[in-house]
């Protein structure tokens, strides 16, 4: 009875299966064969560990919504513009209040030495108001985010390295802002449809405004 070559202590190797054939276990004490591709590097799965495609971020530094934008908008239109808004209502009141004394020049008088003063210091107060409310929005602004945008949880940085524009740059943002006012103030809707919600004043002073959480 023979055992094979004595030199190999597993005696006779079995035949290899045909390729595709389904794989038979080797007997007891033989070798197992390695599974197909063990060893050899693996193809990488699509989309794991490779770059991702560019797109719309999300999460923090994700471009701001149109919804936000225009939040922050009413917010810091209210801070500068109420106060100026209530003064004129006040001076108009006071103008109007004139018509009960049409025809008498004694009553007139004595209501234009009251009406007159406080209809100049509601003037005054609305445009300084108005001037000063402003030059604060655009120091916040030119930080990053004026009040309307930190209530609204945005913040407006420049495209190219995400640091903040600055006084003199919000300025001239504010500026550029009249690029969106004209056909039919198209640019302030601009962000609703642009992939990196910019306004043409944006796409000018290569801005983004980015949310915050």
């Amino acid at each position: 009875m023979s055992f094979g070559d004595p030199n190999n202590p597993y005696g006779q190797q079995p035949p290899p299966a045909p390729y595709g054939a389904p794989q038979q276990p080797a007997p007891y004490g033989y070798p197992q064969q390695a599974a197909p591709g063990y060893g050899y590097p693996q193809q990488p799965v699509p989309g794991h560990g490779l770059p991702q495609q560019p797109g719309m971020p999300v999460g923090p530094g994700a471009y701001a919504s149109w919804g936000s934008r225009f939040g922050a908008f009413l917010i810091d239109f209210l801070v500068a513009g109420l106060v100026p808004a209530l003064a004129f209502i006040v001076a108009i009141f006071l103008e109007q209040s004139l018509q009960g004394c049409l025809g008498d020049s004694a009553c007139q008088a004595e209501r234009e030495k009251v009406r007159v003063p406080i209809i100049i210091a509601l003037l005054v107060i609305a445009v300084l108001w108005a001037v000063i409310a402003n030059i604060v929005i655009l120091v916040k602004e030119g930080k990053g985010a004026s009040p309307g945008k930190k209530a609204m949880k945005i913040r407006l940085i420049r495209e190219e390295n995400g640091q903040p524009l600055g006084f003199g740059g919000a300025l001239l943002r504010r500026i550029c802002h009249g690029l969106d006012s004209a056909p039919c103030s198209i640019g302030y809707l601009w962000p609703a449809w642009d992939a990196k919600g910019q306004t043409f004043a944006d796409k000018v002073m290569r801005t983004v405004v980015v949310s915050t959480e």
